[in-house]
C-alpha cells in the first residue's frame, strides 16, 4: 500500500490504497490482531473550526481505544483566534503531538497546515471535502455489497464536502454514480474534471439529473444529505429549491432494488431530505455508517503512525 503521509482528499489514493484501509478498517472492527505499538502513547491533537459529534467522538475513542492519546482544540483555544499564522501554529504541534485531525471551513488551512508540519494530517472536513467520512462509507457498501463493481449508487440532494470524496472513492471502485440535484447546485466543474479521469482508469460512469425519480431507478445504494450545510447562509432559498422534489421518500426508494441501501452520514433534518419512514426503515444502514467511522478513524491513524 503506497499509503501518504497526509489526507487531504480521496482523490489523492488510488483503488488499492482504498480497499487497504477498508481491509485494515475491518481487521480492528473485527477484533483481529493488529500490533498497536506504533500507536500506543502517541498523541492526536483535534484542531476543530466547525462542531463536531461522530468525527471528534470516532477520533477520540479510536485513539484511546489503540493506546494513545488525543487532545480536543477548538479555534479559540488557540492563537489563530488572536491572528497566529496557521503555519506557525503547524510548526508548533509538530513538537508536541504526533499526529493531527483538522475540521475547517477552508481547504487552504489544512493545505497550510500540511505545508509546514512535520506530522501527519488528517483532513476531518473541509469546505470541500470529507474524506474520512467517505472511506468509513465505502466500507459500509463493502460489507453489505462485498463490491461496488458494477453497483448503481444514487446520491439524491446538494452537491457538497461529502459528496465530492465519496464519488472519488465510488468511482475508484467501479461504481456507476448517479447525482440527482436541482442544476444549480450541480458538482462545480473541477469535481467533474477529476470524475472523468477517475472513470477512464476504474470503467465506472457518473450521470446527472434533476430527476429523482428517474435517477434511482434500479439503485444499489442511495445516499442523501442535509440541504443546509454548516455555515450556509442561503437555508429558506435552498429549501425552497429542494424541497419536496429531493426529499428521498418511501416513493423514492421503490424505484430503487429492493434490497436497496439507504445511506445518510448523520446529522440529518428528519422529514426534511429525508423522511422518517426511509431513515428508521430496514434499508437504512445509518448506524452501521456511524460504527464504521470508529475502526475507519483507526485505520488511519495506525496506517499513518506506522
Amino acid at each position: 500500500m503506497n499509503m501518504m503521509k497526509n489526507l487531504m482528499t480521496v482523490s489523492e489514493l488510488d483503488a488499492k490504497d482504498i480497499s487497504e484501509m477498508v481491509r485494515i478498517a475491518r481487521k480492528f472492527k473485527n477484533g483481529k490482531d493488529v500490533s498497536l505499538k506504533k500507536v500506543k502513547n502517541k498523541t492526536l491533537a483535534l484542531i476543530f473550526q466547525k462542531p463536531s459529534t461522530r468525527t471528534r467522538l470516532s477520533f477520540e475513542i479510536a485513539m484511546k481505544q489503540m493506546g494513545g492519546n488525543s487532545i480536543f482544540l477548538s479555534e479559540s483555544d488557540l492563537q489563530i483566534s488572536r491572528g497566529e499564522l496557521m503555519k506557525d501554529t503547524a510548526r508548533t504541534l509538530s513538537e508536541y503531538v504526533d499526529i493531527v485531525a483538522m475540521r475547517t471551513y477552508h481547504n487552504s488551512d489544512i493545505q497550510e497546515f500540511i505545508d509546514n508540519s512535520s506530522i501527519p494530517v488528517i483532513n476531518a472536513l473541509s469546505n470541500t471535502n470529507h474524506p474520512c467520512q467517505a472511506l468509513s462509507d465505502i466500507q459500509t457498501i463493502i460489507e453489505e455489497k462485498k463490491s461496488l463493481r458494477n453497483l448503481k449508487i444514487t446520491w439524491i440532494g446538494d452537491s457538497n464536502n461529502v459528496l465530492n470524496d465519496f464519488l472519488f472513492a465510488a468511482l475508484k471502485l467501479g461504481a456507476d454514480f448517479s447525482i440527482a440535484c436541482p442544476s444549480k447546485y450541480s458538482p462545480n466543474k473541477g469535481i467533474i474534471e477529476v470524475a472523468k479521469k477517475i472513470m477512464k482508469k476504474n470503467e465506472s460512469s457518473l450521470s446527472i439529473s434533476t430527476d429523482p425519480m428517474k435517477a434511482v431507478i434500479d439503485s444499489d445504494v442511495v445516499v442523501t444529505d442535509k440541504i443546509v450545510s454548516m455555515g450556509d447562509k442561503n437555508k429558506e432559498v435552498k429549501k425552497k429549491v429542494f424541497l419536496p422534489k429531493y426529499r428521498v421518500t418511501d416513493k423514492i426508494m421503490s424505484k430503487a432494488k429492493d434490497d436497496a441501501i439507504f445511506m445518510h452520514c448523520l446529522p440529518a433534518v428528519r422529514g426534511e431530505e429525508v423522511s422518517e419512514s426511509v431513515i428508521d426503515g430496514e434499508n437504512s444502514v445509518i448506524w452501521q455508517q456511524v460504527n464504521n467511522k470508529l475502526h475507519m478513524h483507526k485505520a488511519l491513524i495506525w496506517s499513518m503512525l506506522k
